[in-house]
């Protein structure tokens, strides 16, 4: 029987110990000419292509259903709760952001389709690391009688998928984001209060 996760210990991360993360130290000079000194995170693990990760927006589409898309809930240790969020991943040695967001796609949810855009490189909390991502828009064409595919994760993955429609999708984050213990991720939140407010804003007549 699964058990809930929990924090057991937090302590001081020895740069020996790190194998994802490092901090450092940049020393820079700003506007007026003033000396300055800025602590950062950065990734260990960042390739050739210079982007960190991939963060993917699933579109299902299906004959007789609305347009959806996939969340996924997993508990986050940084943040001691099962945050919200789209599927996403670290991007492989040699491997595209758009071939990264396809194969991530299918390990976290099962589901694959055809990548249909791609951002440029974004940033994550500039004020505190450098990490670097690329939004891949991926869509997945379904059919009558689909079964919901098997998920692939890897040893250690604990990854609970939700479909939800479009439309609906700004009101299910309301509601996951107040349920005791979950967090909505920004990159989710911002894409459905996007589509939330062009509804608002450009009402169809």
């Amino acid at each position: 029987m699964a058990q809930a996760p929990k924090i057991t210990r937090i302590s001081p991360l020895s740069p020996d110990e790190a194998k994802w993360t490092e901090l450092r130290k940049i020393e820079w000079t700003d506007q007026t000419g003033k000396e300055r000194i800025w602590e950062a995170a950065a990734r260990k693990t960042r390739g050739k292509s210079g982007i960190d990760a991939v963060a993917i927006a699933p579109i299902l589409r299906h004959p007789n259903k609305p347009p959806s898309t996939i969340i996924i809930l997993q508990y986050r240790p940084p943040v001691e709760a099962i945050c919200v969020e789209f599927p996403a991943g670290l991007i492989d040695e040699g491997e595209s952001p758009e071939e990264a967001a396809v194969r991530e796609l299918k390990e976290e949810t099962g589901y694959e389709g055809k990548v249909c855009d791609s951002s440029a490189p974004l940033t994550k909390q500039p004020g505190l690391t450098n990490v670097t991502i690329q939004m891949v828009t991926v869509e997945v064409e379904l059919k009558d009688g689909d079964k919901e595919p098997e998920q692939h994760l890897e040893e250690g993955e604990f990854i609970e998928r939700r479909v939800v429609p479009i439309s609906e999708l700004y009101d299910k984050l309301q509601a996951l984001s107040k349920e005791d213990g979950k967090i909505v991720d920004a990159r989710l939140y911002h894409w459905a209060l996007g589509l939330h407010w062009s509804q608002r804003l450009f009402p169809k007549s």
